[in-house]
């Protein structure tokens, strides 16, 4: 016999089944809207390795910088952060030195900015100054701009070095004006940004690297290739090994006459077969330079058919140890 229902038990019915979707609605996942601009984002453990990388690269570049410009200098990273080049643009003084450089086979360009507060001092030095920094707020001239070049092209070399594992070459490209350097990558493209602190006996500022995301992906492969992310410590075994591989290294080292200066008046009137007085005495010792570094004076003598140096004592400037090599 077919049942018939009430309205009360039909109403129940409408109220239980509606309970019964409630509850199974509130076990479903929510949806979140997703947000494409956040893709491809640095992880955290990503920063560190870069991090410890790259504050490799700031002592060398301060060994490097020291010796070549023979004061003080400090460099230290202070941040690694991935940025649009809108935003990278955003951070640049309105007048600093801005320069390009290469990076192969990638065949991309990179940014280095570099504030005036330094520029100025290296250039003083490079034309043997004292290293002040400039008052007046002007661009860089053009004979600067040649003098500046030679301090790039150190950098984009330490650079290269802290990027062995990654078979790259970095070269200085060209001194960039502000509408060029806004030219040089499009607005939105991310890029990674290196900010390091560089200290001087009378100046500081800033020094801001900005790569194109093909690079620091290719870095960041690399790293996790090579599992950069959690890198544990060498056995002594391994570190052995290295210190055994590492004699065969070769420096460059050259015998030197300590520092001098003449008048412009003698050397614009020297020729072949002149001997220009110097003002040192004939039994003061040469310097003894490896990599540009100052470390023994030393006497230049002959050792059978070869030009040789008898080491005399180590340069009282010399901060050499062997425990450092």
């Amino acid at each position: 016999m077919e049942k018939v229902l009430n309205q009360d038990e039909i109403d129940a019915m409408f109220r239980a089944a509606l309970g019964t979707k409630a509850a199974a609605g509130a076990n479903t996942e929510r949806v979140k809207p997703c947000d494409f601009r956040q893709a491809g984002q640095i992880k955290k453990e990503q920063v560190r390795a870069i991090s410890l990388l790259h504050e490799t690269f700031a002592r060398n570049l301060t060994n490097s910088l020291a010796a070549y410009l023979r004061v003080v200098f400090d460099a230290h990273l202070v941040s690694v952060e991935q940025l649009t080049f809108r935003e990278f643009l955003a951070r640049v003084p309105d007048i600093s030195y801005l320069a390009s450089f290469r990076v192969l086979p990638l065949g991309v360009m990179a940014a280095i900015q570099l504030d005036l507060t330094l520029a100025f001092p290296i250039i003083d030095l490079l034309l043997g100054g004292r290293g002040r920094s400039s008052t007046e707020k002007r661009e860089v001239t053009e004979i600067e701009e040649q003098i500046m070049e030679g301090v790039v092209q150190i950098l984009c070399h330490e650079l290269q070095t802290a990027w062995t594992s990654i078979n790259v070459t970095f070269q200085f490209a060209e001194r960039l004006s502000p509408t060029q350097m806004q030219r040089l990558m499009p607005p939105t493209d991310k890029t990674l940004c290196l900010s390091f602190e560089i200290r001087m006996p009378d100046s500081r500022g800033m020094l801001n690297v900005a790569l194109p995301a093909v690079v620091s992906n290719q870095l960041l492969r690399t790293l996790d290739r090579e599992g950069g992310y959690d890198a544990r410590r060498s056995s002594p075994e391994v570190l052995e090994r290295m210190r055994s591989h590492a004699q065969d290294f070769r420096f460059r080292m050259e015998l030197a006459m300590p520092d001098m200066k003449v008048p412009v008046s003698t050397v614009m009137t020297m020729k072949p077969g002149d001997i220009i007085p110097l003002p040192r005495r004939g039994d003061e010792p040469a310097i003894a330079q490896i990599g540009r570094t100052r470390v023994f004076t030393a006497a230049p003598v002959r050792a059978g058919t070869q030009r040789a140096a008898n080491i005399l004592d180590l340069c009282a400037d010399s901060n050499f140890s062997r425990q450092s090599l």
